[in-house]
């Protein structure tokens, strides 16, 4: 009998990276890193580790708890060094032959690597690539990377900068081989990746909460174009590319980070909560159309709190997020597949009912999952609903690392914020300016348009790292593989 996955109904990251050197428990706190890090990565999740010129490895696809459950497997992934994934597919299926770390085996010994982000040349590469008689295994973009390593020339230093001036996109990068752990951040920093130490161990993690879990302290953001060597004579910085300024994705501030999370010196949980101030700032009416504030959990609460204080109007949890839905399979007929939504969402009507409610999410993209929670509002009696959006309209696809729709897709490429609001079903419609959101981040005149302080382009259509794949018309390869009989 077919089944199938609701529709994805946010934008998703790709992934999450974390290293540990120089921890005898080193596979034990990647296994906590990653943990943490769930959010970030849900398909598949890996270990590679290294002791006395062995690496070992455990790759599986499902959650961490679900992948490492069995301390005897901890117990076999050895060594003091060791690197760790989580996987959101963006390119390439979720199939074990695509789970990281990917490993190889090439002139200057084993390494391992793992990857955050998406490559925009990787089609151009990978054909190129296939022409010089290379052989590829999977469909992940990670392994162009891996193979450009491999037939390059000199040390693995060397390899690794000659592999990182032929690609284009956004990405971190953790690479292990038998005596260093290495971290990269692409050019602009698009895709997070900070340092951390623990005692006298060091640990590279896609976010700082995943250094909190495990106890060690932040040091640093890894620089954008920075490439860290960490070994047994310490830590070393090098420049591989030529300078750049610093473009950090926008989105992590807005929904993919953890709200615990440190990014650039801005704790995101405190930015979350500013961009509601100025989201209310900017709905100057509100303070007379609404009754109370609710967040669409989780990702509207910070918002919420924000928008809450400055309309001066209670903040209420009047939609119940259920936590432990885990993947959501759901038979497809038209009866049942609305539940969906009700799955992880349910109001409550003896804080609703009749009350007129500013309904408080972080973005929409397609729309279909708030037309299902503005109908269960309806339902309970909610007497009017004026929902208000924590970023600006998404109007762009992501190529660089972040699962959106193509633009055909999303909502705001096709109908204006009045057309949204009546598709939609509310009573009114508003989304916080670009502006706003710089505003937010501590930029009192906004966003500088001809020199921008993030990555923005789901919101403006600026993309600071060539699209050369799309602008060459050359589609995302998925190669004739192997298909596993289950």
């Amino acid at each position: 009998m077919n089944k199938i996955y609701f529709n994805k109904k946010k934008p998703h990251d790709e992934c999450a990276v974390f290293g540990v050197f120089n921890n005898d428990d080193a596979s034990t706190l990647t296994t906590l890193g990653l943990h943490a890090l769930q959010h970030r990565g849900q398909d598949s999740t890996g270990i590679v580790s290294y002791k006395n010129n062995n690496f070992f490895a455990h790759r599986g696809i499902g959650q961490v708890g679900e992948v490492f459950q069995d301390p005897i497997i901890l117990s076999k992934l050895k060594g003091s060094a060791a690197i760790g994934h989580n996987r959101y597919g963006t390119t390439g299926e979720s199939a074990l032959k695509n789970v990281q770390p990917l490993f190889s085996e090439i002139l200057t010994g084993g390494i391992a690597i793992a990857h955050n982000g998406n490559l925009t040349n990787t089609s151009k590469l990978k054909d190129e690539l296939i022409s010089s008689g290379s052989i590829f295994q999977s469909t992940s973009d990670t392994e162009v990377i891996l193979h450009l390593i491999s037939t390059s020339k000199g040390d693995l230093h060397e390899r690794i900068i000659y592999a990182l001036n032929s690609i284009y996109g956004a990405y971190s990068l953790l690479i292990l081989s038998h005596n260093s752990l290495i971290g990269i951040r692409d050019p602009y920093g698009i895709r997070p990746l900070v340092l951390g130490k623990l005692n006298d161990s060091y640990i590279l993690s896609s976010e700082s909460c995943g250094l909190d879990i495990i106890g060690a302290e932040l040091v640093r953001d890894v620089e954008a174009g920075e490439m860290i060597v960490i070994n047994n004579n310490g830590i070393k910085s090098y420049r591989p590319f030529k300078k750049s300024k610093l473009r950090p994705c926008l989105f992590e501030y807005i929904y993919f980070s953890r709200p615990d999370s440190i990014l650039e010196g801005k704790n995101v949980y405190e930015i979350r909560k500013k961009i509601g101030v100025e989201l209310a700032k900017e709905s100057k009416k509100d303070k007379s159309l609404i009754d109370i504030v609710v967040p669409i959990p989780d990702s509207g609460n910070a918002a919420a709190l924000g928008y809450s204080k400055i309309i001066k109007k209670p903040f209420e949890l009047g939609i119940i997020r259920n936590h432990y839905t885990g993947r959501t399979f759901i038979e497809p007929t038209n009866k049942v597949r609305h539940l969906g939504v009700k799955l992880k969402h349910n109001p409550n009507p003896s804080i609703l009912k009749n009350k007129k409610i500013a309904l408080i999410d972080d973005s929409i993209v397609r729309g279909t999952t708030s037309i299902k929670i503005v109908e269960m509002l309806r339902n309970i009696g909610v007497r009017e609903i004026h929902m208000r959006i924590a970023s600006p309209p998404v109007k762009y696809p992501c190529f660089y690392g972040i699962d959106t729709p193509s633009k055909k897709e999303l909502l705001a490429s096709k109908y204006s914020v009045e057309e949204i609001c009546k598709y939609i079903g509310v009573d009114s419609l508003e989304f916080i300016s670009l502006d706003g959101v710089y505003r937010a981040l501590g930029y009192k005149l906004g966003r500088n348009k001809l020199n921008p302080e993030f990555t923005d382009h789901y919101f403006s259509g600026d993309y600071p790292v060539k699209l050369i794949d799309k602008n060459d018309g050359l589609e995302p390869s998925q190669l004739s593989l192997l298909i596993e009989a289950k």
